[in-house]
């Protein structure tokens, strides 16, 4: 296995801005595919609409899909003066919040959103996040927004409500949308064997690495939830795939806590970070997009493939204009 790799630098890389994307593709599902095959050392370029060619083909084949569904966390301030994108809730008055300009937001201060009055609490010494407590529960579906990654340079469209949303989404509670699943139709998925586990998606995953040594950097924290029938299904299957990096750090909390495939169920908080060199324990594939430069979700399919393997698929990737990030194209990772 390739490593070890200590420094974030190790895994920056130079992509050309018109091959982020935007906005999703025509029509879902219609994304290409970069095929990379771990035990070959090869990359073929395929499209996703030939996924049940790679998965189902064997026996005891499983998907496994994170259900969580993206909610409207950014809000605005009635006199627009201020941003709050909300990464947490105890309850409909009490959240926990990220918010600009930080200066306008000291203990104490005050703001509106449709009328409902809010007051600051406290500052987080951790990550500044603002505790704010509301007179009344906040209308969300009037004035939240969708928390589009910033890369995408735009305000959410009335598509996005749609297609920043897996056909699947059943679980409230995602700041961001678990992007390889937005490839999936219903058709598609009916057609190959699944389960589902929940990842609630928050803010950090959009977020660099901001420290150079790896060893200093502070994993970002993510409530999930592992059903008695997925830890069932996942235990009895012969090739477990993961779609996405969110479905692998749910498996691979859990079966670091058990030592092995055969997952204890229940809920929690991972925070775990893997990157090259290190094992895996609960899955043989990975379906997942182009991730961002010194990004935590590189490094995990980094070490899932090997260091050498991804930069030549990225390479590639890049060459053959694929599109990149939460809209973009994917790759299959066996």
């Amino acid at each position: 296995m390739s490593g070890p790799y200590e420094n974030a630098a190790d895994f920056d890389f130079s992509l050309p801005p018109e091959l982020i994307a935007t906005r999703p593709p025509e029509r879902r599902g219609d994304s290409r595919m970069l095929v990379v095959d771990r035990d070959k050392g090869t990359i073929d370029h395929r499209h996703f609409s030939e996924l049940d060619s790679y998965v189902g083909t064997q026996t005891g084949d499983l998907l496994v899909l994170n259900d969580t569904q993206v909610v409207p966390a950014r809000f605005y301030s009635d006199d627009g003066r201020i941003e709050l994108l909300r990464i947490g809730a105890s309850s409909p008055e009490l959240w926990t919040c990220l918010v600009r300009p930080g200066k306008r937001m000291r203990p104490g201060a005050k703001l509106q959103i449709g009328g409902i009055s809010g007051t600051v609490l406290g500052i987080s010494e951790e990550d500044g996040s603002r505790l704010v407590e509301w007179n009344g529960p906040v209308d969300e579906e009037t004035h939240g927004h969708l928390a589009l990654p910033p890369y995408m340079g735009r305000e959410e469209e009335t598509s996005d409500r749609e297609r920043y949303q897996t056909v699947y989404a059943a679980a409230p509670g995602a700041v961001a949308a678990p992007t390889a699943g937005l490839h999936f139709t219903p058709d598609l998925l009916e057609r190959l064997p699944h389960t589902f586990v929940t990842l609630h998606v928050g803010v950090g995953t959009f977020q660099p690495v901001r420290v150079e040594r790896l060893s200093e950097h502070r994993m970002h924290r993510e409530h999930f939830h592992l059903g008695e029938e997925a830890a069932l299904a996942i235990a009895a299957a012969g090739r477990v795939i993961a779609v996405g990096t969110t479905v692998v750090r749910v498996l691979e909390h859990a079966a670091r806590l058990i030592g092995g495939r055969n997952l204890a169920a229940g809920s929690g908080e991972t925070e775990i970070f893997l990157r090259p060199p290190c094992p895996f324990f609960a899955i043989d594939a990975l379906v997942t997009n182009f991730h961002l430069p010194k990004s935590t979700l590189l490094m995990l399919v980094s070490a899932f493939a090997g260091k050498d393997l991804i930069e030549e698929a990225y390479r590639q990737a890049i060459a053959e204009r694929y599109r990149f990030y939460s809209y973009g194209d994917c790759m299959l990772i066996l």
